[in-house]
């Protein structure tokens, strides 16, 4: 009995000592509260609150597209940092926040930088994907912005996987099919395609990110302001089997690819619109066949009526243009004069670096009286102009 005595005595006593010491080494640390559930951003009565939890933070900054909405399309720019941005301030628990007035209707994107680190709002779900950028998403409802939420009627989004003899290995497109497209009722119903492709350091999953595809087409659709069809998305990148962060490697021949003319133009007719005309419901023919596509997509929409003409009869290029005295462009684009169109349909906006080229376009066709619609915008190279083109695109489809 006097043993265990000793040894609780002991035991006490340790046990005292080590919270000395604890205690001891932990003299001059400040203990900072657990932060309270972060809401952002929040929006209310024309103010909007954006918030982000980071105690040990000695700056915080927000920027976001609205403070200069003729910026590029990738979004807010790493060196705007220093120039374009709003400081947060600090609460007692960690928590550091802003308040402003609420943008204008649309789908913003913004970042914070916490001293000097480019992040993502971690209290917001809505993210968007860029390449390989990543923004937080603000959407502002209003007139502009209703077609960018959901609709009530919706169609669906399809990852499909298709083998590609062009390029010589499998590769992954989207594929939007409308509302009504599997009902059995509709069994007998063909459907139009349009074929739309995206821009320079983008893949197959942009458009659905950045353009808000499956949104808009279920609006304009369930509206009636557009036809029922289907939206093909595929990878642009011919070195590519999918967007790089699925984390598939691209097979080892993907790389005799690279700078091979028209490579990826090439497997549009001849791998893509096959599959897609073999595994769906769709019109085989140019009246059910429309190309669009941004930038880099403009120009392959471009180049494919080009070297395809009469393929689709729906031809609208976006953000993207030609140069007066190119001969050889000047003989694609009297080719798909001489094969025939329904629709030639130019966007770009006015301060687009793109404008230029868009405007020689639209002055080579006119000078070889070829119908046609220069449609413009205020606004630049950016994904606010897009969505808008897309809107205003799509209802003129197939009519």
């Amino acid at each position: 009995m006097k043993t265990n005595s000793i040894a609780w005595i002991l035991i006490v006593a340790a046990l005292f000592f080590c919270t000395v010491a604890s205690a001891q080494r932990n003299q001059g640390i400040s203990v900072i509260p657990t932060p309270a559930r972060v809401v952002s951003p929040e929006m209310d009565g024309g103010k909007t609150t954006f918030r982000i939890a980071a105690p040990q933070a000695i700056y915080v900054s927000l920027h976001g597209s609205w403070m200069n909405p003729d910026d590029n399309c990738y979004g807010p720019l790493v060196q705007d940092a220093e120039t374009q941005v709003i400081p947060l301030t600090r609460r007692a628990d960690g928590v550091w926040e802003v308040t402003i007035d609420t943008p204008a209707a649309e789908l913003w994107t913004y970042n914070f930088y916490i001293d000097g680190v480019y992040t993502c709002d971690a209290a917001n779900p809505l993210i968007q994907r860029d390449g390989m950028r990543l923004f937080s998403v603000l959407l502002v409802p209003g007139k502009l912005s209703e077609n960018y939420q959901g609709a009530t009627q919706h169609g669906n989004l399809n990852m499909v996987w298709y083998n590609s003899p062009t390029l010589g290995f499998e590769r992954r497109m989207y594929v939007y099919t409308p509302y009504g497209y599997e009902d059995a009722k509709n069994r007998k119903v063909s459907y139009p395609v349009l074929y739309l492709l995206h821009g320079g350091g983008c893949d197959e999953d942009t458009w659905e990110s950045m353009g808000r595809v499956t949104a808009i087409m279920d609006n304009l659709i369930e509206k009636g302001q557009a036809v029922p069809m289907l939206v093909v998305m595929p990878n642009g990148n011919s070195t590519q089997s999918s967007s790089p962060f699925m984390q598939i490697p691209a097979p080892e021949q993907a790389a005799a690819t690279r700078g091979v003319s028209n490579a990826y133009v090439n497997s549009l007719v001849k791998d893509v619109i096959p599959y897609i005309e073999s595994h769906y419901r769709v019109i085989r023919k140019a009246s059910g066949r429309a190309v669009s596509g941004l930038s880099m997509g403009g120009g392959h929409t471009l180049a494919v009526t080009a070297a395809y003409p009469g393929t689709f009869d729906y031809i609208c290029p976006m953000g993207c243009g030609a140069r007066e005295g190119d001969a050889a462009f000047l003989e694609g684009l009297l080719g798909i004069k001489k094969a025939g169109y329904k629709l030639y349909w130019l966007a770009a906006g006015t301060a687009d670096f793109t404008y230029s080229g868009a405007s020689a376009l639209d002055k080579i066709m006119t000078d070889n009286g070829m119908k046609h619609t220069f449609f413009t915008k205020d606004g630049g190279h950016t994904w606010s102009n897009w969505r808008i083109f897309l809107n205003e695109m799509v209802p003129l489809l197939f009519k």
